[in-house]
């Protein structure tokens, strides 16, 4: 990995949030810069500088030279940042120091080129899973990027962590049998059967049920007068 950014750093003195403020206000960010056998020194810093690094191919992973104000340059990467959550303004850096004879754990991006023969002829759909994996190598063996051709990538096969090309010097740390990307069927949305007035949902029964007791009561009411007419008609003919 090449070396593209130097970050000069001015040591500070005051601490505190009333001092990170001044130091806002004043054009810098307030960070800190650790290991490397070497002593935690409180730093501000020019954010636009951290934001290149940021927004560069090797982004987290690049290496740069630190030169904080009456020390000897160093090499070193940003560990960690804090940014305000709307506008994404940079508040805070923290910077650690590296040696180029030890190794580092971290994680690198995978790019895919080409598009899938599952794609272009089978009319299938390619789908990005695993976008980063785990390595460990020494500080120069760094790459930006993981880059792999996926133009062979037919349908219902698939990419694994293992079918990377990775170079001899980088060891990966992500399990090999990991799905990275496959190109799989596109599935048809199942038809929806149609509803016809013949599936209407049925009158409820305490309705169909009071109907009836109405309709009953109607039927009724004509026999209780024929009775009654009767039984005048006998005292009639009696006198």
């Amino acid at each position: 990995m090449s070396q593209a950014f130097t970050v000069e750093a001015e040591p500070r003195e005051d601490f505190g949030k009333n001092s990170a403020r001044r130091t806002r206000r004043g054009g810098r960010i307030p960070g800190v810069v650790y290991g490397g056998g070497g002593p935690v020194i409180p730093v501000a810093v020019d954010p636009e500088v951290i934001r290149d690094i940021l927004h560069s191919e090797s982004g987290h992973n690049a290496i740069f030279t630190l030169q904080v104000k009456g020390k000897a340059p160093s090499r070193a990467m940003i560990r960690d940042c804090q940014a305000e959550p709307v506008h994404g303004k940079l508040l805070h850096v923290d910077l650690v120091r590296i040696a180029l004879d030890s190794k580092l754990k971290l994680k690198v991006a995978i790019h895919t080129t080409g598009e899938p023969e599952g794609v272009k002829l089978q009319a299938g759909i390619f789908e990005f899973i695993l976008r980063e994996v785990e390595i460990e190598c020494l500080p120069d063996d760094i790459p930006e990027a993981i880059s792999v051709d996926v133009s062979g990538l037919t349908l219902g096969k698939q990419l694994r962590v293992s079918d990377l090309p990775i170079s001899p010097k980088v060891k990966v740390l992500t399990d090999p049998g990991r799905v990275v990307a496959h190109v799989v069927t596109l599935k048809a949305e199942e038809e929806k059967p149609v509803e016809t007035a013949e599936a209407a949902p049925a009158e409820p029964e305490v309705i169909r049920k009071g109907k009836a007791e109405v309709e009953g009561e109607a039927e009724q009411a004509p026999a209780a007068d024929d009775k009654k007419e009767k039984s005048e008609k006998k005292e009639k003919e009696k006198k």
